[in-house]
């Protein structure tokens, strides 16, 4: 069977020579999906953005087909050309017989009318809460909003990251889906407690809902405690960041490492001792997959499905006073530290092995699958 991985911005995470470039959560999912699949048996190729790769190029068993610029055309006119023909074109000579795709966009229609009009399958993933959510959903036109919601109805197959999106999307799109967990790339070292050379680690791309000022915040009320700060502007938040990057030159326990390549980024997670995030609003984000994997406890003011709360994953707290209160004591606690941070192992083991979280996406590939060879 060929599969094929629709995601303009994957290439970063695939081939270590374009890491320079941003990538965000579920580029990372992508990709590791494709190498899972394909160390599998599955011919998988993968659409990408044209970062001036050549055409049809593979790395680590996945085939790249460069689709167009991401800053190419004029406006208006390049919603037609380049994006709509440039994606088609990509898509045919990839010739899958399953597309998967994800994250809100008009390239989920853009894929599912291609896949209805040539007879493929497709799966589509949600990848934040947003996604499930019309009044919330980061589609900025009214036309791209149409075409999402195109795109969910054709679908073979949705995925979502956890039980609330699922219902969400029942109750918005009167669309089912299956529930299906995240990869994480297994680090090369798991460090010993007094080898962790940073305290607190916040890792994302800078967007208003990130709340980067909170990690300001957080590092001023623990002015005797370091944290360290990992991200870069997303298209249109430019401002955000360099206001953020001026003004932490004014707390000298901050250090402000901006946009890192994906494949120096593991480094940080590995000499980590907590992980913060201050967002509004997420789905299941990798970091968190990141952290746990190396033993790295999570405070945070949401979670998918209870999770962290049930398993001893990190803390949950509602306020800066308990996010504060909560860092602190992982901190400064050696003992609670290492009960966490076990769980934290103890549950990646258990429930993130590659063949475990690999199958919901198989039998979703499966089910495409027999529906195009049906219709």
């Amino acid at each position: 069977m060929k599969v094929c991985f629709v995601g303009l911005e994957n290439l970063p995470v695939l081939a270590e020579e374009y890491n320079s470039h941003g990538i965000g959560g579920e580029q990372v999912q992508q990709t590791l999906l494709a190498r899972g699949l394909s160390h599998r048996g599955y011919q998988v190729g993968m659409v990408t953005a044209d970062y001036g790769q050549s055409d049809g190029k593979s790395w680590l068993g996945v085939q790249v087909f460069k689709s167009y610029r991401l800053d190419a055309g004029l406006p208006v006119i390049r919603y037609f050309y380049p994006r709509w023909t440039g994606l088609w074109s990509a898509l045919g000579r990839a010739n899958a017989d399953v597309y998967y795709t994800s994250c809100a966009g008009m390239q989920v229609g853009l894929v599912a009318l291609y896949c209805r009009v040539k007879g493929k399958g497709l799966v589509f993933r949600l990848a934040s809460d947003a996604d499930a959510d019309p009044e919330r959903v980061r589609i900025r036109y009214a036309r791209d909003r149409k075409l999402y919601e195109y795109g969910l109805k054709q679908a073979d197959r949705i995925l979502s990251q956890h039980s609330r999106q699922q219902q969400m999307l029942k109750q918005n799109y009167a669309v089912d889906s299956a529930i299906a967990d995240m990869l994480v790339e297994p680090p090369d070292r798991v460090l010993a407690l007094d080898e962790r050379n940073i305290q607190i680690l916040w890792v994302n791309n800078f967007r208003d809902l990130k709340r980067p000022d909170l990690a300001l915040e957080l590092s001023r009320r623990l002015s005797e405690h370091h944290l360290h700060m990992l991200g870069g502007p997303l298209p249109g938040f430019s401002e955000l960041y360099e206001s953020i990057q001026q003004e932490v030159t004014t707390i000298p326990n901050i250090s402000f490492h901006g946009r890192l390549p994906y494949h120096d980024v593991g480094d940080y997670y590995d000499q980590a001792r907590v992980f913060v995030n201050t967002s509004d609003s997420e789905g299941f984000p990798n970091s968190f997959l990141q952290s746990w994997r190396r033993g790295v406890p999570v405070v945070t003011f949401f979670q998918p499905d209870d999770i962290i709360t049930q398993k001893g994953l990190g803390y949950v707290v509602n306020s800066m006073d308990e996010m504060t209160k909560a860092v602190k004591k992982l901190l400064t606690d050696d003992a609670e530290w290492h009960a966490c941070s076990e769980r934290c192992r103890r549950y990646m083991k258990q429930y993130h092995s590659d063949d475990l979280v690999l199958k919901t996406y198989q039998d979703a590939i499966q089910y495409a699958y027999e529906r195009k060879v049906s219709k």
